[in-house]
């Protein structure tokens, strides 16, 4: 690691279905009625207890250098009133089952869980805008962080299993072993 954490900027891209698509689905509003369909979240939380519910951060500043994912399930964020919030992703990186007979080198890490991954790359990383009355579905293994806002305090409603921190939770520090910290404004 550098003696000096360097910032990197990035620059934030509005989120769409077609902008976030390597990373997960971005929803928007439908019709009342509508059948099920490719526009609706394409949840996987068959792995434990659902837990829905509205979370309240504080003090998130448009700077990280840690980032997790959740190798086994997806994960639902949005902010109640549509308000516009940030969220840092790289791909999901998870090495499947099928994969590990081929897995060499030094570059795969075990997770929370014993999962198989690589660590995220620097230059992956990304940054996406989500504004107005939209949430995103973060695929199975999509590194993110986040929400991030400028307001002093925001509510987002969270889907995720009721016991994903203590079972489905891995994290890569950037700033430690990277020697790197992300911002932008």
């Amino acid at each position: 690691m550098a003696e000096s954490s360097v910032k990197v900027n990035l620059i934030p891209i509005e989120a769409t279905s077609e902008s976030f698509a390597d990373y997960g689905q971005v929803i928007e509003a439908s019709s009342d009625g509508d059948q099920f369909g490719p526009n609706d979240a394409q949840l996987d939380i068959s792995r434990g207890i659902p837990r829905f519910y509205i979370m309240q951060l504080q003090g998130r500043s448009f700077c990280f250098s840690s980032i997790a994912h959740h190798a086994n399930v997806t994960q639902c964020l949005g902010s109640i009133g549509g308000h516009v919030w940030y969220l840092g992703v790289a791909k999901s990186s998870l090495i499947e089952d099928v994969d590990r007979e081929r897995v060499v080198g030094d570059n795969v890490e075990s997770g929370s869980d014993g999962h198989l991954y690589a660590p995220p790359a620097v230059e992956e990383v990304r940054v996406f805008r989500f504004s107005g009355p939209k949430f995103v579905k973060l695929n199975r293994g999509t590194w993110h962080a986040g929400p991030l806002f400028s307001e002093s305090s925001m509510d987002f409603y969270n889907l995720e299993l009721s016991n994903t921190y203590e079972v489905d939770h891995t994290t890569h520090d950037f700033e430690k072993k990277n020697g790197v910290i992300f911002r932008f404004d």
